[in-house]
């Protein structure tokens, strides 16, 4: 039986209306009950004082203890009426069964007369209170529902408060200990681990992922994992692209504004629909993305996952953000202590598939292969020193007058089937200055195949997702290949690689490097120091005194103590 009686003003604000469960067999009793609730608009009134509303309480009356629990799991009401002797149950036995549905919602048993000592067993068992059915009046029965419903939230926010004041304490601890790993852990993957190991210890979390951007296609690829893990990583699929739904939830969203975000309730939040599922399946109620971010680094985010709805308080969210710049520092201390010993550097490669069209179809035309060994920008332009092989000289040549975009080219020195050139390329400028703004540089680039690839090279600890990006803003035929990282020839036991580096500036080494390619220290020389100058687009004299300033550097870096 499922009886639902409304009271006086339906139209009201839905939002204020108090709904109660009476479970109660004797059809008499619930009758009056019923009738004493009917127009009670006070009861509303004062539990929901804030609320403008003259709507007395909805009732739904159940006669038995299945059919109340199955009301009470799918409906949970604002409270409970609860007759103890059911035709299915009876005594405290009835307390415990729905006691242990009802949650937080708070119970007032009703007893007979010779009853009230059951009545007070009840409170001590979990009941907020009791009524004696001979003895309810309208005014007692609405006192007694409101101290009832008042003192179950009071009690919750009292637990709340508990509860978070030992989140907050935990989380501290977690910190502390997450400090001293950043201390004694050497390498980033241990670093890694070790935060996600510390974060579900105790059962503090229930899961803890951190994940980094592939910067090829946005998805967030996890690193490190620990916890009730059970395949979720498998099963999902995290991204930084706006534009996916994928993207939009709480790690996406944490990577783009470098904000920590928060997922109050898995199971409402509109942004987490693509992982509701998987989530709902392994206990995941509430969960918050914190952006590991250090300057314009973006190293990834670490995901911290709880049982509980509406876990994660604005107070634990900074907590957590502190961490998340401990972890960044960290990792920006660990990769540049691993730069320092180490020669490893990051290659992204790329195609771009609109410059120099004419060469990249003499590419296919003549199954050659044009390779740009070395970029050095001048004033105003960019010089490309390469060679050709399995290609005619004339053919090139004729090629690259065709080509817009591209000015002079010479022919250096030729072998059979190979030639080195020297070509001035000025469409180039604004690429190649941005790559070495954002601290890269051209390391190659090759024409084969009917496809222009080049390679830019980067520091370990880069951010790799930023040039991908810059590249892509500026360029939007640069298409993302590959990422690797690789170990730099060994050229700095004698120094030399140090003085190009940091003791030339950047005019000299142009002049350094571009005397070099030109051919201008050969024997016969290739290129005369006029001919040099006029592709840097500075005066002989200058050039002269770059040249002498940049080779006494060197010579003293290697000859000199």
């Amino acid at each position: 039986m499922n009886d639902v009686v409304s009271g006086a003003g339906d139209d009201a604000d839905i939002g204020g209306t108090l709904e109660l469960l009476l479970i109660e067999d004797n059809p008499g009793d619930a009758r009056l009950i019923q009738e004493m609730l009917r127009d009670a608009t006070e009861l509303t009134q004062r539990v929901n004082p804030d609320e403008s509303t003259n709507q007395a309480p909805t009732v739904i009356h159940e006669d038995h203890l299945e059919e109340g629990l199955e009301t009470l799991r799918s409906t949970p009401p604002d409270l409970v009426l609860l007759d103890l002797n059911l035709p299915d149950s009876r005594g405290l036995d009835t307390l415990e069964t729905v006691d242990d549905v009802a949650d937080e919602t708070p119970i007032v048993v009703f007893t007979g007369v010779s009853d009230q000592e059951v009545g007070v067993q009840a409170i001590q068992s979990g009941a907020q209170d009791f009524l004696v059915k001979d003895e309810v009046t309208d005014e007692l029965l609405i006192r007694t529902i409101h101290h009832a419903i008042e003192r179950a939230h009071q009690e919750r926010q009292r637990r709340r408060q508990r509860e978070q004041l030992e989140a907050l304490n935990r989380l501290n601890r977690i910190g502390h200990d997450i400090t001293h790993a950043v201390i004694t852990t050497e390498t980033r993957a241990e670093l890694e681990q070790e935060v996600c190991d510390r974060l579900v210890e105790s059962d503090g979390y229930r899961f803890a992922w951190l994940g980094s951007v592939n910067p090829g296609s946005d998805r967030i690829e996890p690193t490190a994992a620990a916890g009730a893990e059970d395949g979720y990583l498998d099963e999902v699929e995290v991204t930084a692209d706006p534009d996916d739904e994928r993207g939009q939830g709480p790690s996406g969203t944490a990577i783009r504004t470098g904000e920590v975000q928060i997922a109050q309730d898995t199971q409402t939040e509109e942004t987490f629909g693509p992982w509701r599922e998987a989530a709902s399946d392994r206990g995941y109620r509430s969960t918050v993305a914190i952006p590991i971010v250090h300057e314009d680094l973006v190293y990834g985010v670490l995901n911290v996952y709880s049982a509980s709805a509406r876990s994660f308080t604005d107070a634990e969210a900074t907590i957590l953000s502190r961490i998340g710049d401990v972890i960044a520092h960290a990792i920006t201390a660990i990769e540049r202590k691993d730069a320092l010993v180490s020669d490893a550097v990051i290659e992204l490669e790329f195609r771009i598939g609109e410059m120099a069209p004419e060469l990249i179809a003499l590419s296919t035309e003549e199954s050659c292969t044009i390779r740009f060994d070395r970029m050095i920008h001048g004033d105003e332009t960019l010089l490309v020193y390469g060679s050709a092989s399995d290609l005619e000289q004339e053919t090139f040549l004729e090629t690259i007058e065709e080509t817009d975009g591209l000015g002079e080219a010479r022919v250096l020195s030729a072998r059979k089937d190979y030639f080195e050139f020297e070509l001035v390329a000025p469409t180039a400028v604004s690429l190649f200055e941005t790559i070495a703004t954002h601290g890269g540089r051209v390391a190659s680039a090759t024409i084969a195949d009917g496809e222009f690839r080049f390679v830019v090279e980067l520091p370990r600890g880069r951010d790799t997702r930023q040039m991908i990006e810059l590249l892509k803003e500026q360029r939007p035929d640069v298409t993302y290949l590959a990422q690797r990282t690789t170990e730099r020839g060994d050229r700095s036991e004698s120094g030399s690689e140090s003085v190009l580096e940091s003791d030339l500036t950047e005019k000299q080494r142009a002049a350094l490097e571009t005397a070099y390619f030109a051919g201008y220290f050969d024997w016969p020389r290739e290129s005369t120091g006029e001919e040099i100058a006029d592709r840097l687009g500075i005066s002989p004299a200058t050039f002269n005194q770059h040249l002498r300033t940049s080779e006494r550097k060197f010579f003293d870096s290697v000859l000199g103590e």
